[in-house]
């Protein structure tokens, strides 16, 4: 950390000090997905001072996604969502590094690419994405913070078989073909973006050891601005996160 002062607001509280500011500095994350969740959520984990970024994704910048998307300007239409991701975070924050990876990859490089990071964050779109992710965080015994939205509801969860938690297919054993899309239902930008910021949070609090956040699904309803949540239990039967000690 080169300057103090630029995580003086958080330094200042008392569950995260100087000693937990290093904790952050020196720890990781790979985030699935720099849309919309992705967008939210890796601006605030690199101003909050996480020491590295991993960001995985294959798409480019469209008129659209300026909408929902706060990573990016309507200069980057056309630009690699990575490339465009990275220049932003970096602008924001130098002392994070940002390290890309460009989508699709192999479940084999997916699960190298964990092994390398902290906790990993899905903010991916697809079933497809999102079941990879959590084999690979499975494998590799590490916690993964899961969001979604769409129209004017999010959900949010911590999954953590590693301590003992339920996984992503104990919740969705069978998620069958994908889900509805923003493009098809509609989305408002700041419903993705609050589930995002809160993805960070889930991640931030993970790391500092604050609280227990794992086996839960927290449901928003922002048109109503309620929430609810409900436990996950886990399966003792899941074939990803059933032989998990």
């Amino acid at each position: 950390m080169n300057d103090l002062s630029r995580y003086a607001r958080q330094i200042v509280l008392p569950e995260v000090g100087v000693a937990g500011q290093q904790m952050l500095g020196d720890s990781s994350a790979l985030i699935l997905g720099v849309g919309a969740l992705g967008s939210a959520a890796s601006l605030y984990l690199a101003a909050a001072g996480l020491g590295r970024l991993w960001l995985v994704d294959r798409d480019r910048v469209e008129l659209s996604n300026l909408q929902r998307q706060v990573l990016y300007r309507q200069a980057d239409v056309g630009r690699a969502k990575l490339e465009a991701a990275a220049a932003t975070l970096s602008a924001l924050n130098p002392d994070c590094a940002i390290e890309t990876l460009t989508g699709p990859l192999t479940q084999d490089a997916l699960l190298q690419a964990v092994r390398r990071v902290d906790i990993a964050l899905d903010c991916s779109d697809n079933f497809a994405a999102r079941t990879a992710l959590n084999a690979a965080c499975v494998s590799a015994r590490k916690p993964l913070v899961s969001g979604a939205a769409i129209r004017f509801e999010g959900q949010l969860a911590l999954f953590d078989p590693a301590r003992g938690g339920a996984c992503y297919a104990c919740l969705y054993p069978d998620p069958g073909d994908d889900a509805e899309r923003c493009e098809d239902a509609g989305i408002l930008g700041p419903v993705a973006g609050g589930i995002g910021a809160m993805q960070a949070l889930l991640a931030l609090k993970r790391l500092l050891g604050l609280g227990d956040d794992a086996g839960r699904l927290w449901l928003w309803d922002a048109l109503r601005m309620s929430w609810r949540s409900v436990a996950i239990p886990r399966d003792p039967a899941c074939a990803v996160c059933g032989g998990v000690r």
